[in-house]
């Protein structure tokens, strides 16, 4: 486990502890040794003026906000639906992998859970306009289907289009050259995607949309694996905007939630709506990058209550 881990996980179990503890004394022991004892304040003061410990209480404030407002709207059916998602594509190393990270099952459930409670929070705090729906409809291609041949270096890929310029048969050339043994033996083909697939490498996926149905690339498309031959084997027609209205809303969701400065105004929202307060003085700017600080805040108050009395 990397030590920034370790710290976040060390951190997360001390600040559970205070929570879980509340009402009893803040002298009882955490640590008990020859020539004295560490206690609960002792270790609360201590992580309480820590980066990781003011990150963490800030991750958990954020997490309850969202719980408080949005829990109905996700349920243990869907977060379980998607922890075993991620439990079936890594298998055995699942539990390494959590372990690695500082967590256990239901630790990361949580993690499903906040993240799914702020896909929620994207939906109903943000508003998508008809602009920029057209402006995602002009990206927005139907899912495709595509095959391809990797290999090494660029002039076998040369060789290969050669080849294909003289009537072989791209799946007999797969096999044969695809370094890709995931596919080489399937025609190289892979499985559909569009234009808001993030899996994919950039230079590939933007090679591929330009193909017509049974196109091929006639030059080398480099990427961070080698070089690819790519074929478009299946492109339905694009439709109309309408028709697909409901998929463009979900990508434009989707790289909302990849985008640092819509979250921020999201979550500053959702926080605003929680009437938090910290009762620990040396805490208050905590959430200063959402809220702004504890300090501008009374100002701006003092300000109003001025104007509002003249």
């Amino acid at each position: 486990m990397s030590k920034k881990f370790s710290r976040i996980v060390l951190t997360l179990a001390a600040f559970l502890s205070i929570t879980l503890v509340a009402g009893c004394s803040s002298n009882k022991a955490v640590v008990t040794m020859k020539g004295g004892k560490i206690t609960q304040e002792q270790l609360y003061q201590k992580m309480k003026k820590s980066q990781a410990g003011q990150q963490q209480l800030q991750q958990m404030v954020i997490a309850q906000a969202l719980k408080s407002q949005y829990g109905k709207d996700v349920s243990d059916k869907e977060v379980n639906k998607e922890f075993n998602q991620y439990k079936n594509k890594y298998g055995s190393q699942f539990k390494t992998l959590l372990q690695q990270n500082g967590m256990d099952a239901a630790d990361f459930k949580d993690t499903i859970r906040t993240q799914l409670l702020t896909k929620v929070a994207i939906r109903k705090e943000t508003k998508i306009t008809n602009a920029q729906l057209k402006k995602q409809w002009k990206k927005y291609t139907p899912k495709i289907t595509a095959q391809h041949i990797l290999v090494k270096d660029e002039s076998t890929a040369k060789d290969v289009i050669k080849q294909l310029d003289n009537g072989a048969s791209f799946d007999k050339l797969a096999k044969k050259y695809s370094t890709d043994s995931g596919t080489k033996n399937k025609g190289g083909k892979l499985p559909a995607f569009n234009n808001d697939d993030t899996s994919l490498d950039p230079n590939f996926k933007k090679a591929a949309l330009k193909l017509k149905q049974g196109q091929y690339t006639k030059d080398p498309v480099k990427s961070s694996y080698g070089y690819h031959v790519i074929k478009m084997d299946k492109r339905p027609a694009k439709g109309t905007m309408k028709s697909h209205e409901q998929t463009l809303k979900n990508q434009i969701y989707a790289s909302r939630m990849n985008d640092s400065v819509t979250m921020q105004k999201v979550v500053a929202k959702v926080l605003k709506k929680s009437d938090i307060s910290i009762k620990d003085n040396d805490l208050k700017d905590v959430l200063s990058g959402f809220l702004g600080s504890n300090k501008a805040n009374k100002n701006n108050n003092a300000k109003s209550a001025a104007s509002s009395s003249k």
